[in-house]
């Protein structure tokens, strides 16, 4: 008996949707680097976020990044990736220490130690996550507001 051979394709109805990772040791790390990384993963997005979104997400990735290389002994790893709804850039950073961030009052006065604060100002809300051996901490920037990803 004969049986009739057939070939399943699969076709992806929607595009892959940008993303980055990049791991680094403390000494190996770069904040020019990270802030580059968010505007190029942006620039392939359409339609193209504003200056402002992309601006505010590189703020963001430059904080986190900068908390991991202050406060754990490395080594992170920083990992973003675009999800369409809403269309938002989620940023997390993950590192060797199992210290949650620690939130600051506002103080006029003290220098540094403002970050967390902008970054919540600017995303609403850290997500902490406890892992073996350290923490991920995940920021999500809005990519101007009702922007659909196609």
């Amino acid at each position: 008996m004969d049986l009739p051979l057939t070939t399943d394709t699969m076709t992806r109805t929607t595009p892959e949707l940008p993303r980055y990772s990049r791991r680094w040791d403390a000494d190996t790390a770069s904040l020019p680097e990270a802030r580059d990384a968010v505007a190029d993963l942006l620039a392939r997005v359409r339609p193209t976020p504003s200056a402002r979104a992309v601006q505010d997400a590189q703020l963001v990735a430059s904080e986190l990044v900068t908390n991991a290389l202050k406060h754990a002994p490395g080594p992170f790893t920083l990992h973003m990736e675009v999800v369409p709804d809403p269309a938002a850039l989620r940023i997390s950073v993950t590192d060797s220490s199992p210290r949650p961030p620690r939130h600051r009052p506002p103080d006029p006065e003290r220098v540094g130690g403002h970050g967390l604060r902008l970054v919540r100002l600017l995303c609403g809300a850290l997500e902490v996550t406890p892992l073996g051996r350290g923490k991920r901490v995940t920021a999500s920037v809005a990519l101007d507001n009702g922007t659909a990803l196609s």
